[in-house]
Protein backbone atom coordinates (compact mmCIF):
# COMPACT_ATOMS: atom_id res chain seq x y z
CA UNK A 1 0.00 0.00 0.00
CA UNK A 2 1.36 3.26 -0.98
CA UNK A 3 -1.29 5.64 -0.39
CA UNK A 4 -1.79 6.73 -3.93
CA UNK A 5 -4.84 8.75 -3.90
CA UNK A 6 -5.91 12.11 -5.67
CA UNK A 7 -4.03 14.34 -3.16
CA UNK A 8 -0.55 12.32 -4.20
CA UNK A 9 -1.23 12.18 -7.91
CA UNK A 10 -1.56 15.85 -7.68
CA UNK A 11 1.60 16.79 -5.69
CA UNK A 12 3.19 14.09 -7.74
CA UNK A 13 4.77 12.25 -4.60
CA UNK A 14 4.81 8.25 -3.39
CA UNK A 15 3.15 9.31 0.06
CA UNK A 16 0.58 11.32 1.27
CA UNK A 17 2.82 13.07 3.66
CA UNK A 18 3.61 16.64 3.60
CA UNK A 19 6.39 18.05 6.28
CA UNK A 20 4.86 21.55 7.73
CA UNK A 21 6.41 24.95 6.09
CA UNK A 22 7.83 26.07 10.02
CA UNK A 23 9.10 29.44 9.44
CA UNK A 24 11.80 30.96 11.33
CA UNK A 25 14.91 28.43 10.41
CA UNK A 26 13.82 25.01 10.92
CA UNK A 27 12.71 23.92 7.81
CA UNK A 28 16.58 24.02 6.21
CA UNK A 29 16.93 22.81 1.92
CA UNK A 30 18.29 19.43 3.60
CA UNK A 31 15.38 18.92 5.56
CA UNK A 32 13.19 20.00 2.95
CA UNK A 33 14.96 17.82 0.21
CA UNK A 34 15.26 14.75 2.96
CA UNK A 35 11.42 14.62 3.52
CA UNK A 36 11.11 14.95 -0.44
CA UNK A 37 13.66 12.38 -1.43
CA UNK A 38 11.44 9.88 1.50
CA UNK A 39 8.67 9.97 -0.87
CA UNK A 40 6.54 12.81 1.03
CA UNK A 41 6.21 16.47 0.14
CA UNK A 42 9.21 18.81 1.75
CA UNK A 43 8.35 22.20 2.45
CA UNK A 44 10.42 25.88 3.04
CA UNK A 45 8.95 27.81 5.67
CA UNK A 46 9.98 31.02 3.98
CA UNK A 47 7.70 33.17 5.21
CA UNK A 48 10.54 35.64 7.04
CA UNK A 49 12.78 35.33 4.79
CA UNK A 50 14.18 37.73 2.11
CA UNK A 51 13.12 37.13 -1.51
CA UNK A 52 16.96 36.51 -2.25
CA UNK A 53 17.58 34.24 0.79
CA UNK A 54 14.30 32.17 -1.01
CA UNK A 55 15.78 32.18 -4.06
CA UNK A 56 19.16 30.76 -2.10
CA UNK A 57 17.43 28.18 -0.37
CA UNK A 58 15.23 26.96 -3.53
CA UNK A 59 18.10 26.53 -5.33
CA UNK A 60 19.81 24.46 -2.96
CA UNK A 61 16.69 22.60 -3.05
CA UNK A 62 16.71 21.73 -6.35
CA UNK A 63 20.44 20.92 -6.03
CA UNK A 64 19.38 18.16 -3.33
CA UNK A 65 16.58 16.51 -4.88
CA UNK A 66 14.52 16.47 -7.99
CA UNK A 67 11.06 15.84 -6.31
CA UNK A 68 8.37 18.22 -5.68
CA UNK A 69 9.05 20.06 -2.90
CA UNK A 70 6.84 23.36 -2.15
CA UNK A 71 7.05 26.76 -0.54
CA UNK A 72 5.10 28.37 2.23
CA UNK A 73 4.24 31.60 2.99
CA UNK A 74 1.98 34.36 4.95
CA UNK A 75 -0.68 36.11 2.82
CA UNK A 76 -0.63 39.87 4.21
CA UNK A 77 -3.61 40.60 6.52
CA UNK A 78 -6.23 43.74 6.14
CA UNK A 79 -4.02 46.44 7.42
CA UNK A 80 -4.16 47.67 10.95
CA UNK A 81 -4.11 50.61 12.92
CA UNK A 82 -0.24 50.60 14.54
CA UNK A 83 -1.43 51.02 18.14
CA UNK A 84 0.68 52.78 21.14
CA UNK A 85 2.07 49.80 23.26
CA UNK A 86 0.80 50.31 26.48
CA UNK A 87 2.51 50.34 29.42
CA UNK A 88 1.85 47.11 30.45
CA UNK A 89 3.75 45.51 27.99
CA UNK A 90 6.58 48.55 27.44
CA UNK A 91 7.23 47.45 31.07
CA UNK A 92 7.38 43.23 30.62
CA UNK A 93 9.47 43.43 27.63
CA UNK A 94 12.04 46.19 29.20
CA UNK A 95 12.31 43.70 32.31
CA UNK A 96 12.59 40.78 29.66
CA UNK A 97 15.98 42.58 27.87
CA UNK A 98 17.47 43.75 30.99
CA UNK A 99 17.00 40.18 32.20
CA UNK A 100 18.94 39.18 29.06
CA UNK A 101 21.52 41.81 29.57
CA UNK A 102 20.66 43.75 26.30
CA UNK A 103 22.33 46.62 25.36
CA UNK A 104 20.43 49.16 23.17
CA UNK A 105 17.20 47.27 23.33
CA UNK A 106 13.95 49.16 23.33
CA UNK A 107 13.56 50.69 26.43
CA UNK A 108 9.90 50.81 29.00
CA UNK A 109 8.61 54.50 27.92
CA UNK A 110 8.41 53.41 24.14
CA UNK A 111 5.20 54.54 23.37
CA UNK A 112 4.51 53.28 19.36
CA UNK A 113 5.94 50.47 17.55
CA UNK A 114 7.22 51.61 13.98
CA UNK A 115 5.47 49.35 11.07
CA UNK A 116 4.75 49.76 7.35
CA UNK A 117 2.15 48.01 5.89
CA UNK A 118 2.82 48.92 2.48
CA UNK A 119 6.66 47.67 2.99
CA UNK A 120 5.49 44.24 4.11
CA UNK A 121 2.69 43.68 1.19
CA UNK A 122 5.16 44.27 -0.83
CA UNK A 123 7.39 41.80 0.66
CA UNK A 124 4.86 39.29 0.21
CA UNK A 125 4.98 40.12 -3.52
CA UNK A 126 8.68 40.22 -3.96
CA UNK A 127 8.84 36.87 -1.96
CA UNK A 128 6.15 35.53 -4.35
CA UNK A 129 7.49 36.45 -7.41
CA UNK A 130 10.36 34.13 -6.56
CA UNK A 131 8.29 31.12 -6.19
CA UNK A 132 6.69 31.82 -9.36
CA UNK A 133 10.02 32.71 -10.94
CA UNK A 134 11.73 29.60 -9.98
CA UNK A 135 9.10 27.73 -10.90
CA UNK A 136 8.43 26.08 -7.21
CA UNK A 137 5.75 22.91 -7.97
CA UNK A 138 4.07 23.76 -5.15
CA UNK A 139 3.04 26.65 -2.91
CA UNK A 140 1.39 26.95 0.35
CA UNK A 141 0.07 29.61 2.57
CA UNK A 142 -1.85 30.72 5.46
CA UNK A 143 -3.16 33.77 7.58
CA UNK A 144 -5.21 34.24 4.98
CA UNK A 145 -6.51 34.02 1.21
CA UNK A 146 -4.52 35.90 -2.07
CA UNK A 147 -5.76 37.84 -4.63
CA UNK A 148 -7.84 36.88 -7.27
CA UNK A 149 -4.85 38.03 -9.37
CA UNK A 150 -2.36 35.83 -7.18
CA UNK A 151 -4.08 33.11 -7.76
CA UNK A 152 -4.42 33.56 -11.72
CA UNK A 153 -0.47 34.21 -11.50
CA UNK A 154 0.07 30.60 -9.61
CA UNK A 155 -2.55 29.05 -11.50
CA UNK A 156 -1.14 30.23 -15.16
CA UNK A 157 2.51 28.94 -13.90
CA UNK A 158 1.06 25.60 -13.23
CA UNK A 159 1.75 25.38 -9.94
CA UNK A 160 -0.12 23.57 -7.36
CA UNK A 161 -1.79 25.62 -4.05
CA UNK A 162 -2.68 24.77 -0.55
CA UNK A 163 -4.67 26.78 1.89
CA UNK A 164 -4.94 26.48 5.27
CA UNK A 165 -8.23 26.27 7.02
CA UNK A 166 -9.41 26.30 10.95
CA UNK A 167 -13.00 25.48 9.98
CA UNK A 168 -15.51 24.49 7.47
CA UNK A 169 -16.30 28.04 6.27
CA UNK A 170 -12.58 29.30 5.87
CA UNK A 171 -12.05 26.14 4.10
CA UNK A 172 -15.29 26.76 1.40
CA UNK A 173 -13.94 30.37 0.95
CA UNK A 174 -10.39 28.86 -0.33
CA UNK A 175 -12.07 26.44 -2.37
CA UNK A 176 -13.89 29.05 -3.68
CA UNK A 177 -10.69 31.37 -4.28
CA UNK A 178 -9.26 28.17 -6.39
CA UNK A 179 -7.35 26.03 -4.09
CA UNK A 180 -6.04 22.52 -5.04
CA UNK A 181 -5.92 21.31 -1.29
CA UNK A 182 -7.04 22.37 1.77
CA UNK A 183 -4.87 22.16 5.13
CA UNK A 184 -7.45 21.18 7.93
CA UNK A 185 -5.46 22.95 10.70
CA UNK A 186 -6.63 21.44 14.24
CA UNK A 187 -6.00 23.20 17.44
CA UNK A 188 -3.23 20.44 18.17
CA UNK A 189 -1.63 21.51 15.91
CA UNK A 190 1.86 23.72 16.91
CA UNK A 191 2.49 27.22 15.80
CA UNK A 192 0.67 29.77 14.54
CA UNK A 193 -3.09 29.22 14.06
CA UNK A 194 -4.05 29.87 10.00
CA UNK A 195 -7.56 31.54 11.04
CA UNK A 196 -8.35 34.27 8.86
CA UNK A 197 -12.31 34.43 9.18
CA UNK A 198 -13.72 35.10 12.76
CA UNK A 199 -11.97 34.78 15.41
CA UNK A 200 -8.98 32.95 16.28
CA UNK A 201 -10.41 31.66 19.55
CA UNK A 202 -13.53 30.78 18.18
CA UNK A 203 -11.97 28.74 15.72
CA UNK A 204 -10.15 25.90 18.11
CA UNK A 205 -10.75 23.02 16.69
CA UNK A 206 -9.84 19.72 17.33
CA UNK A 207 -7.93 17.15 14.39
CA UNK A 208 -10.94 14.79 14.90
CA UNK A 209 -13.68 16.92 14.70
CA UNK A 210 -12.31 18.86 12.49
CA UNK A 211 -11.31 16.85 9.48
CA UNK A 212 -14.27 15.10 8.85
CA UNK A 213 -16.51 18.45 8.81
CA UNK A 214 -13.94 20.52 6.25
CA UNK A 215 -14.08 16.63 3.97
CA UNK A 216 -18.09 16.34 3.95
CA UNK A 217 -18.10 20.45 2.62
CA UNK A 218 -15.60 20.59 0.35
CA UNK A 219 -14.68 19.10 -3.13
CA UNK A 220 -10.84 19.18 -3.00
CA UNK A 221 -8.48 16.50 -0.98
CA UNK A 222 -7.94 17.25 2.53
CA UNK A 223 -4.68 17.16 4.38
CA UNK A 224 -5.13 16.69 8.49
CA UNK A 225 -2.67 18.46 10.79
CA UNK A 226 -2.46 18.71 14.37
CA UNK A 227 -1.59 16.70 16.97
CA UNK A 228 0.38 13.42 14.24
CA UNK A 229 3.00 12.64 14.96
CA UNK A 230 3.00 8.97 14.10
CA UNK A 231 1.63 6.03 11.62
CA UNK A 232 -1.30 5.73 14.36
CA UNK A 233 -2.29 9.00 13.68
CA UNK A 234 -1.83 8.97 9.92
CA UNK A 235 -4.44 6.13 9.96
CA UNK A 236 -7.25 7.83 11.91
CA UNK A 237 -6.93 11.04 10.35
CA UNK A 238 -7.26 9.01 6.58
CA UNK A 239 -9.59 6.61 8.13
CA UNK A 240 -11.61 10.01 8.87
CA UNK A 241 -11.59 11.56 5.38
CA UNK A 242 -8.26 13.12 5.02
CA UNK A 243 -6.34 12.02 1.64
CA UNK A 244 -2.73 12.73 3.74
CA UNK A 245 -1.40 14.45 6.75
CA UNK A 246 0.71 17.28 7.58
CA UNK A 247 3.34 16.95 10.42
CA UNK A 248 5.64 19.89 11.51
CA UNK A 249 6.84 18.90 15.30
CA UNK A 250 7.51 15.48 14.18
CA UNK A 251 10.53 17.09 12.01
CA UNK A 252 11.36 19.51 14.50
CA UNK A 253 14.58 17.70 16.36
CA UNK A 254 15.84 16.29 12.92
CA UNK A 255 19.21 16.51 12.07
CA UNK A 256 18.58 18.45 9.36
CA UNK A 257 16.20 20.52 11.37
CA UNK A 258 17.75 24.06 11.43
CA UNK A 259 15.51 24.88 14.94
CA UNK A 260 17.90 25.63 17.71
CA UNK A 261 19.25 23.16 19.34
CA UNK A 262 17.96 24.63 22.76
CA UNK A 263 14.77 24.28 20.94
CA UNK A 264 15.07 21.06 20.50
CA UNK A 265 15.77 19.94 23.72
CA UNK A 266 12.81 21.75 25.04
CA UNK A 267 10.27 19.59 22.32
CA UNK A 268 11.84 16.18 23.40
CA UNK A 269 11.64 17.19 27.03
CA UNK A 270 8.12 18.44 26.92
CA UNK A 271 5.04 16.55 27.45
CA UNK A 272 0.96 16.61 26.96
CA UNK A 273 0.46 19.73 29.40
CA UNK A 274 3.47 21.73 28.25
CA UNK A 275 1.93 23.85 25.48
CA UNK A 276 -0.46 26.53 25.57
CA UNK A 277 -2.17 28.86 22.54
CA UNK A 278 -0.83 32.59 23.41
CA UNK A 279 -0.23 35.97 21.85
CA UNK A 280 2.54 36.84 23.52
CA UNK A 281 5.05 36.25 21.05
CA UNK A 282 3.69 37.88 17.75
CA UNK A 283 0.56 39.04 18.26
CA UNK A 284 -1.24 36.39 17.04
CA UNK A 285 -2.57 32.93 18.58
CA UNK A 286 -0.04 30.33 18.42
CA UNK A 287 0.50 26.98 20.47
CA UNK A 288 4.10 27.05 22.21
CA UNK A 289 5.86 25.32 24.76
CA UNK A 290 5.29 27.72 27.87
CA UNK A 291 8.66 29.60 29.24
CA UNK A 292 9.41 32.40 31.02
CA UNK A 293 8.22 35.03 28.53
CA UNK A 294 5.16 33.80 28.20
CA UNK A 295 4.45 33.18 31.82
CA UNK A 296 5.48 37.13 31.92
CA UNK A 297 3.86 38.22 29.63
CA UNK A 298 0.22 35.88 29.69
CA UNK A 299 -1.22 38.15 32.32
CA UNK A 300 -0.64 40.73 29.86
CA UNK A 301 -2.52 39.23 26.99
CA UNK A 302 -5.31 41.44 26.59
CA UNK A 303 -2.49 44.27 26.29
CA UNK A 304 -0.51 42.36 23.33
CA UNK A 305 -0.89 44.06 20.14
CA UNK A 306 -1.76 42.37 16.86
CA UNK A 307 0.33 40.70 14.42
CA UNK A 308 2.81 41.83 13.15
CA UNK A 309 3.19 44.18 15.52
CA UNK A 310 4.02 42.22 18.57
CA UNK A 311 6.35 39.68 16.34
CA UNK A 312 8.84 43.16 15.60
CA UNK A 313 8.89 44.00 18.86
CA UNK A 314 9.87 40.82 20.43
CA UNK A 315 12.12 39.93 17.25
CA UNK A 316 15.55 41.07 18.74
CA UNK A 317 14.19 39.08 22.39
CA UNK A 318 14.08 35.91 20.18
CA UNK A 319 17.26 37.06 18.57
CA UNK A 320 19.20 37.63 21.49
CA UNK A 321 17.73 34.50 23.62
CA UNK A 322 18.94 32.22 20.44
CA UNK A 323 22.16 34.14 20.82
CA UNK A 324 22.55 32.73 24.32
CA UNK A 325 20.89 29.54 24.45
CA UNK A 326 18.04 30.43 26.32
CA UNK A 327 15.13 28.86 25.80
CA UNK A 328 13.04 30.35 28.50
CA UNK A 329 12.65 33.77 25.70
CA UNK A 330 12.46 31.69 22.51
CA UNK A 331 9.46 31.11 20.44
CA UNK A 332 9.22 26.98 20.97
CA UNK A 333 6.59 26.58 18.76
CA UNK A 334 5.31 22.88 19.00
CA UNK A 335 2.11 20.78 19.21
CA UNK A 336 0.14 18.93 22.45
CA UNK A 337 1.99 15.32 20.78
CA UNK A 338 5.14 16.89 21.00
CA UNK A 339 6.55 13.88 23.63
CA UNK A 340 6.05 11.47 20.59
CA UNK A 341 8.83 13.25 19.14
CA UNK A 342 12.85 12.00 18.79
CA UNK A 343 16.38 12.76 17.15
CA UNK A 344 16.35 11.06 14.27
CA UNK A 345 17.23 12.03 10.16
CA UNK A 346 13.52 13.07 8.20
CA UNK A 347 14.24 10.05 5.96
CA UNK A 348 13.13 7.84 8.57
CA UNK A 349 10.56 9.58 10.52
CA UNK A 350 8.93 9.34 6.95
CA UNK A 351 9.80 5.76 6.75
CA UNK A 352 8.27 4.84 9.95
CA UNK A 353 5.54 6.93 9.95
CA UNK A 354 4.21 5.10 6.69
CA UNK A 355 5.17 1.62 8.14
CA UNK A 356 3.64 2.14 10.85
CA UNK A 357 0.57 3.51 9.41
CA UNK A 358 0.22 0.68 7.11
CA UNK A 359 0.38 -1.76 9.91
CA UNK A 360 -2.44 -0.08 11.74
CA UNK A 361 -4.52 -0.05 8.41
CA UNK A 362 -3.68 -3.65 7.85
CA UNK A 363 -5.28 -4.36 11.37
CA UNK A 364 -8.18 -2.66 10.59
CA UNK A 365 -9.24 -5.04 8.12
Amino acid sequence: MNGYNTLTERLQIRFPVIQAGMAGGATTPALVAAVSNAGGLGTLGAGYMSPQYIKEAIQKIKSLTDKPFAVNLFVPEAQVDVPCVQEPIQTQLASIRKRLHMAGGQEAGASEAVFDYDAYQRSFEEQLSVVIQEKVPVFSFTFGVPSPEIMHQLKSNGIVVIGTATHVKEAQILVAAGVDLVVAQGSEAGGHRGTFHGACEDSLVGTIALVPLIADHVSVPVIAAGGIMDGRGMAAAMALGAQGVQLGTAFLACEESGAHEAYKAAVLSSNERSTIVTRTFSGKLARGIVNDFIRQLQPHAEHVPPYPIMNQLTRDIRQEAARQSNPEYLSLWAGQAARLGRRTTAHDVVEKLIHRWQEVVHQMK
